[in-house]
C-alpha cells in the first residue's frame, strides 16, 4: 500500500468555470506493497475541488482538531473530494482502491470562495498527535490557505482492511473502538479442537446445585423487581423496569443453557425448564434452539449466521422505504433490533426442517396459551396500565440486554463475517466473539452471559464455569482475545460504524452510502452519544 503523491493546480479564474486537474503517482519512500494498477490522471473536474492533506500543524496554519472517528480506513495523509459528484467515491471504486472520505456539508467552517484552498482533513490520524485533549464537536480538522494558486503534495493510503498484526495499531484501534484489547489474529493452522483441548475438563461438568441455584436467583431477583414496580412512585419506576428487565433476561440464559445441553444431565428436565424459562419473554423455546444451533455452527459467516450480520449491500438499496426502516433499526433502534429477530426467525415454519416442525408446533402453542392465559389475567388484575407496568416494559428491558449482548459479542469494525469458502471455525469462535464486562450487577442476574468467547469455544460449558474458562484461555490464547468493558464509545463505534457488508472494508457506515435527507438517524447518534470509553 503505498503512498502517492497528488499534485493539484489551481488557476484562479472570474467565474465559476475553474480549471482544476491532478495526477496521481507512485511514491518511492514507502515500505508498503505497491498497487498493481499503473498512475491514472483525472482531469478537467467541475467545481469546486477539495484537496485533503494531512499536515501538521505549521505557523499560520488554522488548525481544528477532534478525536479521530473510530474507523479502521486510515488517511495517513490526504483525501479528495468534491461537492457536487463522486469524486471521492470514483476513486474509492477505481483499480486504485483507495477509500473515499466524505467531507459533510454541515462544516460551517469552510469558506468557498474561488480564491481560497480549503483543505480537509477527516478520518485521520498523525503521528505524535495528542487528539485526547483535543476533541471537539466537529468530526474533521481543517487547514484553510488563501493561496489562490498554489501546488499540494499530499500522500494517500490505499484501501485496506484494519492491520491487526501491529501491535501499535491494534492500541490505536482498541482505543478508538472502546476496547481494552484488540487480540492478533489468529493463525490459519490452529483448529477448534486445538483451543478446547487447552480447558480443563472439569469446566464441562454439570453441577446440579449450581444450576438450580441460578433458577432461585433469577426468580427471587425477578419476584423483587415485581415488588419494586407495585411499591415504586412513578419517577422511580424506570429504575423498577431496569432491575426487572435484567432480572427475566437470566430466566433466558437459564433457557439458553437448557438448550445447549449445560444445566441438567436430563433432556427431559431440560426441555421442561427451557420452556418454562422462555414462557414470561413470549419465546418459543424449541424455535430458538434451532436457530441458536445454526448460530454456533455457522458464528460471522455470511448468510448463514442466524445471529447478528452485516446489512447486505443489494438489501440496503432494495427501495427508499426499507432503507429508511434499516437505518432506525441499525441506529437508534439497534438495542432493541432483538424484537425484530424474534418476529421474524420464530414463528414461520417454512423457515425450519420438517423434522424440527413438530416440536417447533409443540413450542408455538406454549406461547400462545401463555399469551391467552397469562395476559387476560394481568389486566384483569392490574388494567392495561398494569400490563404496560408488569410486563411490557420489562420485556422491552429484557430485549435491550438480548440484542446488547449478541451485538456486542460478534460485531466490531476489525471483525469481519466471512464467505463459506473463507470462513475458519478456530478464528470464528476465538478471534470473532468479544468479552465484555459489565458492571457486576448485571452479570450476576444474567449468569454470566456476557463471558462470550469460552462459550463460542464450547456451549457445554456451563454457565458458571464460564469465568475460569475465560480464565484459562487468557493463560493460553490471551493475545488473541478481543475484550473491552462496556462503554458509549463501545455503543457508539458499533451503532454509527457498523452496518452495511463491504469484503474489504467490512463494513461501511450508513452515512457515507445514503441520501443525505436519509442519513439523519446515524448523524444524530454521532453527536448525541457521548464517547466515553
Amino acid at each position: 500500500m503505498t503512498p502517492h503523491e497528488i499534485h493539484l493546480s489551481h488557476k484562479s479564474q472570474p467565474t465559476a468555470g475553474l480549471a482544476r486537474s491532478f495526477s496521481i503517482s507512485p511514491t518511492p519512500t514507502c515500505t508498503r506493497a505497491a498497487p498493481s494498477t499503473p498512475p491514472r490522471s483525472i482531469t478537467s473536474l467541475p467545481p469546486p475541488l477539495w484537496v485533503g492533506a494531512s499536515l501538521p500543524p505549521a505557523n499560520g496554519v488554522r488548525a481544528l482538531h477532534s478525536n479521530p472517528s473510530p474507523r479502521g480506513d486510515f488517511f495517513s495523509e490526504g483525501i479528495v473530494r468534491h461537492e457536487a459528484g463522486n469524486l471521492s467515491r470514483s476513486i474509492a471504486k477505481s483499480e486504485m482502491g483507495f477509500r473515499y472520505t466524505d467531507l459533510r456539508k454541515e462544516n460551517e467552517h469552510l469558506n468557498m470562495r474561488t480564491n481560497q484552498f480549503v483543505f480537509v482533513i477527516t478520518w485521520c490520524i498523525w503521528p505524535g498527535l495528542d487528539f485526547l485533549g483535543a476533541r471537539r464537536k466537529y468530526p474533521c480538522q481543517i487547514l484553510s490557505y488563501k493561496n489562490p494558486s498554489y501546488v499540494v503534495q499530499a500522500a494517500v493510503l490505499p484501501a485496506s482492511r484494519p492491520i491487526l498484526d501491529n501491535e501499535e495499531e491494534r492500541k490505536q484501534m482498541s482505543e478508538r473502538y472502546g476496547f481494552t484489547q484488540i487480540g492478533e489474529p489468529l493463525p490459519d493452522n490452529i483448529t477448534l479442537k486445538d483451543i478446547m483441548d487447552t480447558l480443563p475438563k472439569k469446566l464441562f461438568e454439570i453441577d446440579d446445585i449450581k444450576a438450580w441455584r441460578s433458577i432461585l436467583i433469577s426468580v427471587t431477583s425477578y419476584a423483587l423487581g415485581i415488588l419494586m414496580i407495585s411499591k415504586a412512585p412513578w419517577y422511580l419506576l424506570p429504575l423498577a423496569w431496569a432491575w426487572t428487565g435484567t432480572a427475566v433476561t437470566g430466566f433466558f440464559v437459564i433457557g439458553h443453557d437448557c438448550a445447549h445441553k449445560s444445566f441438567s444431565r436430563n433432556k427431559l428436565v431440560e426441555d421442561i425448564v427451557g420452556t418454562l424459562a422462555f414462557l414470561p419473554l413470549i419465546y418459543p423455546y424449541e424455535p430458538w434452539r434451532f436457530k441458536h444451533d445454526r448460530h454456533h455452527a455457522k458464528t460471522n459467516m455470511l448468510s448463514e449466521d442466524t445471529a447478528w450480520h452485516p446489512v447486505w449491500p443489494e438489501e440496503f438499496n432494495s427501495s427508499p422505504l426499507l432503507r429508511k426502516a434499516i437505518i432506525f433499526g441499525y441506529g437508534p433502534f439497534r438495542p432493541w433490533m432483538s424484537i425484530a429477530h424474534w418476529l421474524i426467525w420464530h414463528f414461520d415454519l417454512k423457515k425450519f426442517r420438517p423434522s424440527e416442525v413438530g416440536r417447533v408446533k409443540i413450542s408455538l402453542a406454549c406461547v400462545f396459551a401463555f399469551m391467552a392465559i397469562g395476559w387476560p389475567l394481568i389486566v384483569y388484575k392490574a388494567g392495561i396500565i398494569g400490563w404496560i407496568k408488569f410486563w411490557l416494559m420489562p420485556w422491552l428491558g429484557y430485549h435491550f440486554w438480548m440484542s446488547t449482548f449478541t451485538m456486542v459479542h460478534h460485531t466490531a469494525p476489525h471483525i469481519p463475517f466471512k464467505t463459506s469458502e473463507e470462513w475458519n471455525a478456530a478464528q470464528a469462535q476465538l478471534n470473532g466473539t468479544v468479552h465484555c464486562n459489565y458492571p457486576r450487577w448485571i452479570e450476576i442476574l444474567c449468569h454470566d452471559i456476557n463471558v462470550h468467547i469460552p462459550h463460542h469455544i464450547s456451549s457445554r460449558i456451563p454457565s458458571y464455569n464460564l469465568r475460569a474458562a475465560h480464565k484459562s484461555l487468557q493463560e493460553n490464547w490471551g493475545k488473541y482475545l478481543n475484550e473491552a468493558n462496556w462503554n458509549w464509545r463501545l455503543m457508539k463505534t458499533i451503532m454509527t460504524m457498523c452496518h452495511v457488508y463491504d469484503k474489504e472494508q467490512y463494513y461501511v457506515p450508513f452515512d457515507d452510502i445514503a441520501p443525505e435527507n436519509e442519513s439523519y438517524p446515524i448523524k444524530f447518534l454521532q453527536k448525541a452519544m457521548p464517547d466515553y470509553a
